[in-house]
């Protein structure tokens, strides 16, 4: 082919953002796990509410917000995580005085990037924000199902494993309202 890549006149993939597993080192402390998964609820947290404020089917926007503060909520379950793990209460730094990743407010569930959610769902209809976000809540649902198989503090696992249910049950709700739609 003449000119290569840069001469094709083809169809041009248009799915969704690469959306994988956040990747955790087998040698991460079970304090690292949590603030690593506090960064991700957070950046999830903001996406839900972005997108939130930009849908205009009333039913949607409900569950996006319901989804703001259910993030809310996990990050609340992870900072107590920590302090029973660790017996000491979080400092006002936390996660960042247990690591501080380079990408840290720009990260969330899916180990995605915040901002290439946000800017891929630009012109993007209702059905194909429910399924990116669908995506970014299986991604969630199976990291915290193996941050759970690999702390060895039973209070840990505990947390991992509810954290896990509800992941699956932010799926569910989104998979309910995309069959709705559909």
């Amino acid at each position: 082919m003449e000119g290569g890549i840069h001469a094709w006149k083809g169809l041009v993939a248009e799915g969704l953002p690469d959306a994988g597993i956040a990747y955790f080192s087998p040698a991460a402390r079970s304090e690292e796990l949590m603030a690593l998964a506090w960064y991700l609820e957070n950046g999830s947290q903001g996406f839900y509410a972005k997108v939130a404020d930009t849908l205009t089917e009333k039913d949607t926007r409900h569950l996006f917000k319901e989804l703001v503060t259910e993030e809310e909520n996990h990050q609340a379950s992870l900072s107590k995580l920590y302090t029973e793990t660790s017996g000491a209460t979080p400092d006002s730094g936390f996660p960042k005085s247990i690591m501080a990743p380079d990408n840290a407010g720009d990260i969330m569930e899916g180990g995605i990037r915040v901002s290439e959610a946000l800017k891929w769902t630009k012109g993007k209809g209702v059905q194909e924000i429910l399924e990116l976000s669908m995506s970014l809540e299986s991604n969630s649902y199976d990291l915290y199902l193996m941050m759970a198989g690999r702390v060895d503090d039973q209070g840990a696992k505990q947390v991992f494993q509810v954290l896990s249910k509800q992941e699956k049950d932010h799926l569910d709700r989104l998979t309910a309202l995309l069959n709705k739609k559909i």
